[in-house]
């Protein structure tokens, strides 16, 4: 039986999901991103129980084929941005209607009226965000976060970059350092 489940995002909601699952007693063939496989079929009042449980933790269960399709749609770019090796080698639309054989129109129109946003603007908001973890891991040069995210040059990251957030990336590193060591000192 496959359990769709919102807001599931990271590494940390798997082991959340998996141990509810546990927790039931349920068996699981597969716990990935915004989906479960699991081998029992499970009751309306075991449903609503998980439900209840998975949603003190800001997840939850969806029922609506149209939400669990922008869910699929938030975790494949999520999986892109976070998880992926290597990017697709064709661009975002097309990437997104292979995976999930739909047009793009479609889906494109049905993600931004529930959303409020367009699925670009989400994966560069993703993309941004990326950006900024690494940039305060400090672990990587802006040369080596442009090439791990498939940005064209380290101008076209800082340029988005800017535009996004108001700051260069270096003003952006600069600024959580020197706050980072002033709440140290407290």
């Amino acid at each position: 039986m496959k359990l769709y489940i919102k807001n599931m995002v990271s590494n940390r909601c798997k082991m959340i999901v998996k141990s509810e699952l546990e927790e039931f007693g349920l068996h699981f063939i597969i716990v990935d991103l915004g989906e479960v496989e699991i081998m029992e079929n499970i009751s309306a009042e075991q449903r609503n129980l998980l439900n209840f449980n998975l949603e003190k933790s800001g997840l939850g269960l969806l029922e609506d084929k149209k939400r669990v399709l922008i869910e699929k749609i938030k975790n494949i770019i999520v999986d892109l941005v976070y998880y992926a090796e290597e990017q697709p080698k064709i661009n975002l639309s097309d990437y997104l209607s292979g995976k999930l054989n739909y047009d793009y129109t479609y889906l494109a129109n049905l993600f931004s009226e529930s959303q409020s946003t367009t699925i670009e603007h989400f994966f560069l908001d993703h993309k941004i965000e990326r950006v900024k973890e690494l940039l305060v891991y400090d672990e990587l040069s802006l040369t080596e976060i442009a090439f791990q995210l498939h940005y064209s040059s380290v101008a076209h990251l800082s340029n988005q970059f800017k535009r996004m957030t108001g700051l260069t990336p270096s003003g952006y590193k600069y600024l959580k350092l020197k706050m980072r060591r002033a709440s140290e000192n407290v």
